[in-house]
Order: structure tokens, then sequence, then C-alpha cells
């Protein structure tokens, strides 16, 4: 059993949660784990420039708000940094900040093309698109991790899933790169707005030709699609082409990424894999857990409610920390040790309710391919080098990760 010290840990009330140098220190377990303890649910105060909110930090409490589209909304900002800002300019249109049956509608429409046959042929390319790039790494001496391997696989995996020419995928992998939380130190704000606009339009292009050149890919399905009679509007479809790539790329690399360290930092669990002692479906589900790349998500309440015991004020912000959650004891025993076998492991990496991540069954298909490969594969992994945390606050991983690996 692994067990932290919580007397080492900072004091709730003075931890700047808009901070994202807060998110490189080595002791995240024990702080939140004092949260859980002292302020499960509890107010943080305004920073300058930026009003208070809610910190939740318990699994049920945030199990609670997750399936409460009732009194609490995502259509003004569904992250801490456009909750801060006053809210999302993409509101109402892309699917993660649309509530109510417009929401219901566009999910239920994009559903169509991630039901697990709809993506049989993007599994397939994920998995060919893995064993290709591992295959090219075993050979040798030391590489970084993230950048000959992790970078390619959710990419390539968005670019099937909307049937990218193959000519105009390193162009958008680019431009994608550069608004990326992982990357966002090395480029400017400007930079970093002008690699999103081209980002959008390029899809407004993609789209007019998709119009014209129709195929069974998720652009063919919103530019054909209706609601109540009615095509989607330019806009709607342009978000939400650039909300697969925000839901997809990021948050997928640094699970890979993460995968990868915790074999070498917990190398008992790496034999166990290896000998085939547990199926990689259940060793998934843990990989999920202990990465929790999605730090928060969040919401506004819309009335007067009451979570956690605290009563929370209509137009209050709500932030639903899921890296505390996920490790919370009350739901997972000794949730601090690394076990892939562990069952049950009802994590809330992709959320939970009205906006369970809708790309959760080919998020789980990337791990599985990586995993079987590895375990195919890879004898041996071994750290060459220290990797770099993301400084964050929301996205929770490592930007670099210097690693040799020995053939099976």
């Amino acid at each position: 059993m692994t067990t932290i010290d919580l007397a080492s840990a900072p004091d709730p009330l003075t931890v700047d949660l808009t901070d994202p140098g807060t998110f490189v220190r080595d002791d995240l377990h024990e702080m939140w784990a004092r949260f859980r303890a002292e302020r499960p649910v509890h107010r943080h105060p305004e920073t300058p420039g930026r009003p208070p909110f809610w910190v939740v930090t318990r699994y049920a409490d945030a199990m609670s708000v997750y399936k409460d589209n009732k009194n609490f909304t995502s259509e003004r900002g569904n992250v801490l940094a456009t909750l801060l800002a006053g809210g999302d300019s993409a509101a109402g249109k892309m699917l993660a900040v649309t509530d109510g049956a417009r929401h219901r509608a566009i999910r239920n429409m994009m559903l169509k093309s991630f039901s697990p046959r709809a993506l049989q042929h993007v599994v397939a390319g994920v998995r060919k698109r893995t064993s290709d790039l591992i295959g090219q790494v075993v050979a040798k001496d030391s590489f970084d991790y993230a950048r000959e391997v992790a970078e390619h696989i959710p990419m390539g995996t968005i670019c099937d899933l909307m049937a990218i020419p193959p000519q105009d995928r390193p162009q958008l992998l680019a431009w994608n790169k550069k608004t990326l939380s992982s990357e966002a130190e090395n480029d400017s704000l400007d930079d970093q707005v002008m690699a999103r606009n081209e980002i959008l339009l390029y899809f407004s292009d993609l789209a007019r030709h998709r119009r014209r050149n129709l195929g069974d890919d998720v652009l063919s399905t919103l530019v054909t699609a209706e609601i109540d009679g009615e095509r989607l509007s330019e806009e709607e479809i342009i978000f939400n082409c650039y909300s697969l790539i925000l839901g997809g790329d990021e948050s997928s690399r640094v699970s890979s990424i993460s995968t990868v360290l915790a074999f070498i930092q917990h190398p008992e669990q790496w034999r166990r894999f290896k000998a085939g002692e547990v199926s990689t479906n259940v060793a998934t589900e843990e990989v999920l857990r202990w990465a929790t790349p999605a730090m928060h998500f969040g919401r506004r309440a819309l009335v007067d409610v009451e979570v956690g015991g605290e009563r929370i004020a209509a137009g209050d912000i709500v932030t639903l920390w899921n890296t505390s959650a996920n490790f919370d004891e009350s739901v997972f025993p000794d949730p601090f040790t690394y076990d892939l076998a562990r069952t049950p492991n009802k994590h809330l990496t992709f959320g939970y309710g009205p906006h369970f991540c809708l790309g959760a069954f080919l998020g789980r298909e990337e791990l599985k391919a990586l995993l079987d490969e590895l375990r195919e594969n890879v004898a041996t992994m071994e750290l060459v080098g220290t990797p770099e945390r993301i400084r964050s606050n929301f996205l929770y991983g490592y930007r670099n990760l210097p690693v040799s690996f020995g053939a099976a």
C-alpha cells in the first residue's frame, strides 16, 4: 500500500489554481489529498484580473455536477481559462460548450460516426501507425518518445476520422502544435491565435470541398446533417471540426507519454503486463486513471444550488478536478498505487453525464494499440534523460520523454 504525507502538503486556501506553475510541483497527490480531507468543496479566492470560483475535489461531488445539466451549464465555458475570461466564443456552436436540445441533436448526429462499427477503418489505421512507429524506434539507441511516437498517433487518427488529404496533414500538425498547452511556451500569443485561425480557415475551405465530394467521414456527416430541417451553420461545422483536434490530440498524446513513463517508474507493473498477467482492456482503464490528462472541467451554476454541503450561487463558476477525483480514497482503494489489474475502475478521465467524451472509444483504442504493441515488441524501457512537465492548469503530462527501448 502506498501512503502519502498530508502534513507536507500546502494549505488549500494558499494554492493558486490559476497559476500553471502550481502544477509542476512534485507533491500534487499530497496537495489534492489535503483538499479532499479539509476543503473538498471551497471557494477559490479571486486573483488579479480573475473572479473567484468553486473547487470540487471529491469523486461523488464531481459526479453530481457532471450529471446535473439542469442546474449547471457548459455554454459559458467548460474549462477554467474560458470561464474566467467570461465565456467561450464557440458557445452554442461547438458540442462541448452547447447544452440542451441543440447539444443532444448535434451529439446524436455525430455519434453515428463514432460507433465501433463506423470506426473500424480508423482503428485499423491506429494499429498500423502504432506498429510502424514502435518498429522504427526500437532500433535506436535513444529517442524522444513524445516527438517520434506520441505526437503522430492522435493527429493521424483525427485526420483519418475526417478524411484529411495526406498532403495537408503535415501543415495541420504544424499549426496545431502552435496552439497546444505543451508547446505554448515556445510561441507568442499572436502566433498561437494565428495558428488557430489558420486551422479554422482550413476547415472552412475543406468543408466547402467536402460538400461536393462526400464520403463516410465525420466532416461529410457534419456538412450534410440537418436538425429540425435545417443544415448546420458554417460556424457549427468549423467549430466542431476544431473540437475534434482539441479533444483528441493533446490529451491522447500526453496519455501515451504517461503510459510509457508509468511503466518505467513501476517496473513490476511492466513485468506483470508483459507476462500476460493483466489483460489489455483492464490495464487501459488504470492507464487512463493514472494519467488523467484533462485535470479539470468547468460549469456555471444556473440557479442557487448546494454541492458537498456548500451553497453555490447562480452565476458562480464551478470547477471539477478529475485529477483529484480519480484518486479519491473513498472510491479507489489504495489510490496512489499504480495497479494495472485494478477493478472496478470507474474513473472520470472522460468526464461523465451529457458531456461524456464523444471520442472515449477511440481514445481507449489508441491506448490498447500502444499497450499491445509494447507487450509484443518491446522487452525493456529505460529513461535516459529528464522529462519536462507541461506548465498548464488544464493539461497534466510531459512535453518530452527521452527513452531507450530494447527490442523483444
